[in-house]
């Protein structure tokens, strides 16, 4: 990648914040200069008593403490089924998961499950799902999150790649279990079960009812002791680009993801938090888990489906006052009009950060229309393990602008050569090596880890950024989008925000399709919004208005109306996707994909 290439630029406009801000991290400049990881690591009892465990940090600690009767979890699915007829709305407290989790890591022992096992949990967001991974932490063993709505290939990927010795999962979903491609897997543990459980079959696992399981067991367990090196959680990658890898952390991690939970999401003792990611996702665990209950956070999980107005209402119902979520989401929720969440009060929200994407300023304008607030970009991914980038709540900040580095960590913008480039200059987006949730290591895959770190020193990620002269970090998009067309570099996201502000457009994708002339031209796939129809009059309107509101080279020379973008499951485009469809070839593994 040239040095050379300058970056578009897509927005001049400001987010003006409070110079007297209430926000936990009030002077970030200063910070910054003085800030030590080593000073964070003071919050927890494992650094006096040297005895390390995640659920002790984020549950035990504050059972034991004057948070044991503090409700760390808000469950509700209004939604009937046939074990719960009436829907579940339920509460649980610090005190009520270290006893249940006690019980399941119980279970656990039981049947021989130990330090260093992998588990699966393939759950939807249930609060069984909470209760298995923190009684697999209890034990020392590894959970391996696994998202509700993966098909087979997807299950079997991963649970065979970690060699998970044991299960969680529930009847719905056994079908979509290999189970005669799984010969490490041993246990299976059902929850939500009706009738009568399934036998052993030809050598398989055994198979046990969960809620049986636990009405059995002590709800007492001190926790393994481990050291700060050893595992956490498996995550894989969420496939955008190609085969998913497992992402090995440590427990070391909740450092990290206690620090970035106060000072990027600005959590605090009051609050009632909602991150919407399933913790088959790693926002899911470090965000829905790590991190809000490392502070010892009230979290709400709202199960079922997604419903624009559902969400609206969980936000009233609960009285939330920090959201997570992404920008795919928030895109989801403006399809649906203006005239729906004001059936809702959204006032108490005073904070909201976005994940898993880019947010396009169309999406940040209408959430800040709807609640009074703008949501705050944070940039990480699978393999980081916590926030890298972020706008902060005390700063002003460019709308588009993926933010500034996170205090502790160095995030740039290099050449090939892992030379730091000019302002307004297009490179690779690297982090300086060594932040405190930093993968431990891919599994089983140690080429592959390497393989981010050949920029001696620096951490690789694969996108693409510039940073301009105020030091805003701006994504432009993955290394191997980047188009390169007559000799100019675009970058897709920039295409697609730019299309997305036309009011005919839900959702757009964008690639690079070759061409003999310019090398590559700019080709956009569009879903559209309702009331509008397909037509070549409305593609030439859409690529004269980016040509207008962007640069021509930037327009799209061909345009694609589709019934939906390809995303996966954490909302991001999933461009070989539709490189594949442009060229007619084999898509590959699609079982990440969104349905």
């Amino acid at each position: 990648m040239t040095n050379k290439s300058t970056f578009i630029q897509q927005s001049t406009e400001w987010i003006r914040k409070s110079k007297n801000s209430d926000a936990n991290l009030k002077d970030y400049f200063k910070t910054y200069k003085t800030f030590r990881w080593a000073s964070v690591e003071k919050e927890f009892d494992w650094h006096k008593t040297k005895k390390v465990n995640v659920v002790h940090e984020i549950i035990d600690r504050h059972a034991n403490g004057f948070r044991k009767n503090k409700v760390a979890l808000y469950y509700w699915d209004p939604t009937p089924s046939a074990v719960f007829p009436k829907g579940r709305d339920e509460k649980y407290t610090f005190l009520d998961l270290k006893r249940l989790s006690s019980r399941f890591g119980n279970v656990l022992k039981k049947h021989r499950v130990k330090k260093g096992d992998r588990v699966g949990v393939f759950l939807p967001r249930t609060p069984e799902l909470y209760v298995a991974i923190l009684g697999i932490h209890r034990v020392g063993a590894i959970p391996v999150p696994l998202f509700e709505a993966f098909m087979e290939t997807a299950v079997e990927d991963r649970l065979s790649d970690s060699e998970a010795s044991a299960l969680v999962t529930m009847p719905g979903l056994l079908g979509r279990v290999p189970f005669n491609k799984l010969p490490k897997l041993k246990h299976v543990f059902l929850a939500e079960e009706e009738g009568p459980i399934p036998p052993s079959v030809g050598g398989g696992p055994e198979f046990y009812s969960y809620s049986q399981e636990m009405a059995a067991a002590p709800d007492e367990l001190e926790p393994a002791w481990l050291t700060k090196d050893d595992g956490l959680v498996i995550h894989y990658t969420s496939g955008s680009t190609g085969k998913s890898k497992g992402a090995l952390h440590r427990q070391y991690a909740m450092v990290g993801h206690l620090q970035t939970s106060k000072w990027s999401l600005d959590l605090r003792e009051e609050d009632i938090y909602w991150c919407t990611a399933d913790p088959g996702w790693v926002t899911g665990t470090s965000y829905g888990i790590y991190g809000p209950w490392s502070l010892g956070i009230s979290s709400v999980v709202l199960g079922g489906r997604f419903s624009a107005q559902g969400w609206y209402e969980t936000i009233q119902k609960f009285q939330v006052t920090v959201w997570y979520s992404a920008p795919t989401a928030f895109r989801m929720l403006m399809a649906q009009g203006n005239d729906l969440p004001k059936k809702f009060n959204l006032k108490s929200i005073r904070h909201i950060c976005s994940v898993g994407e880019p947010l396009n300023p169309e999406a940040l304008r209408w959430i800040r229309s709807i609640t009074g607030q703008a949501p705050h970009e944070t940039w990480w991914m699978t393999e980081t393990g916590m926030h890298l980038i972020c706008n902060f709540r005390s700063l002003d900040f460019k709308v588009g602008a993926t933010g500034r580095s996170f205090p502790g960590t160095y995030a740039s913008v290099v050449n090939d050569l892992g030379k730091e480039v000019p302002p307004n200059t297009l490179g690779h987006l690297v982090v300086r090596a060594g932040w405190p949730s930093m993968m431990k290591e891919i599994w089983k895959n140690k080429a592959k880890y390497d393989e981010y770190f050949c920029l001696k020193g620096w951490y690789l990620s694969g996108d693409t950024a510039y940073k301009d002269k105020d030091g805003f970090i701006w994504f432009a998009g993955r290394a191997d989008d980047v188009i390169k067309t007559a000799g100019e570099r675009v970058g897709p996201f920039e295409v697609e925000s730019a299309l997305v502000q036309h009011p005919a457009v839900a959702e757009a994708g964008v690639i690079g399709k070759p061409d003999e002339m310019r090398g590559q031209i700019v080709k956009a796939f569009i879903s559209l919004r309702k009331g509008f129809a397909a037509s070549d009059l409305l593609k030439k309107e859409i690529s004269e208005f980016v040509k207008k509101n962007l640069a021509a080279h930037a327009a799209p020379r061909e345009v694609e109306f589709v019934d939906k973008v390809p995303k996966t499951r954490s909302g991001k485009i999933m461009r070989r996707v539709l490189r594949a469809w442009d060229q007619g070839l084999p898509v590959g593994d699609i079982s990440t994909m969104e349905e």
